[in-house]
């Protein structure tokens, strides 16, 4: 049985985000472990009286937010019932990444799903940081879901690279896992720099990518641009991608393309959702 971590801060956002997820697993067994972390103030004082207030204060609003996971629960038992899955609440007074990290590992977690914002027009929206921190701090499969994703069969999903970096086994066979599970081809997609070409350990790691994704359906595109997300905006679009994925050691790639000094910086301008593996 498949174990799933949804964070949730009981926002619209994020309640699409659990649907989006639902919805992808809804032929698999999992557990969907609920999760609202209220976040520990920056700095605390010091003595008895105000430690004791600060227990008083935990006590306050895990007790509110136990009371909005009920609340969350109720929504879903509305939805359309699946026997194949059950749910775990959880209130946490912590640090967000901190929490995330510890329950990830008690909880054997095999897949976290967070909402994400989206940008509307022109607008320039990113990652939040909490998903960013959780992307690049914690080692566990991560599924970001904007908050206009509407859910559909995957039928391609679009796997950057820059073949720089070769990937292990465990990373491909998530990745094949996935793609057979739900009938989809894998759309393997290079960009780079006007009148750039590549190398001879690119072309061995594109190479081993063709030889052991054998057994699922696949092809390779080239992309020329200057701007990643506006290429991978453009490459979705035109093939009608349903799901984005990527190894969290080429989350680097994003950045020297873009030249953005962050993760949490990557503009994302899509609907769909965007999956981060890790090694």
């Amino acid at each position: 049985m498949q174990q799933i971590l949804v964070p949730t801060d009981f926002s619209d956002n994020a309640f699409n985000a659990l649907k989006y997820g639902l919805e992808l697993l809804k032929k698999s067994k999992c557990t969907f472990h609920l999760m609202h972390i209220d976040p520990i103030p920056p700095y605390s004082g010091a003595g008895s009286a105000v430690r004791s207030a600060s227990r008083n204060f935990e006590d306050y609003v895990l007790e509110e937010s136990r009371k909005d996971l009920k609340k969350l629960m109720a929504e879903i038992e509305k939805l359309p019932l699946n026997t194949k899955h059950t749910f775990v609440t959880v209130a946490i007074h912590d640090f967000f990444v901190d929490a995330i990290k510890r329950e990830s590992e008690n909880r054997k977690i095999d897949l976290i799903i967070m909402g994400t914002k989206g940008a509307s027009g022109l607008k320039k929206a990113t990652i939040g940081s909490n998903t960013g921190d959780v992307m690049t701090k914690i080692k566990c499969p991560l599924l970001a879901v904007p908050e206009d994703a509407k859910y559909r069969p995957l039928r391609e999903i679009a796997f950057p690279t820059d073949y720089h970096t070769g990937y292990n086994s465990n990373v491909l066979d998530s990745l094949i896992s996935i793609v057979q599970q739900h009938h989809a081809a894998l759309r393997i997609l290079h960009i780079s720099k006007k009148g750039e070409e590549l190398n001879a350990l690119q072309k061995d790691n594109k190479s081993f990518l063709h030889d052991y994704l054998k057994d699922v359906e696949h092809s390779f595109h080239s992309l020329t641009g200057k701007k990643l997300e506006t290429a991978v905006q453009c490459f979705t679009e035109s093939r009608d991608v349903d799901m984005i994925a990527m190894v969290a050691k080429n989350l680097n790639f994003f950045q020297r393309i873009l030249f953005r000094p962050a993760v949490e910086e990557i503009s994302y301008h899509t609907e769909v959702p965007f999956l981060v593996l890790h090694e």
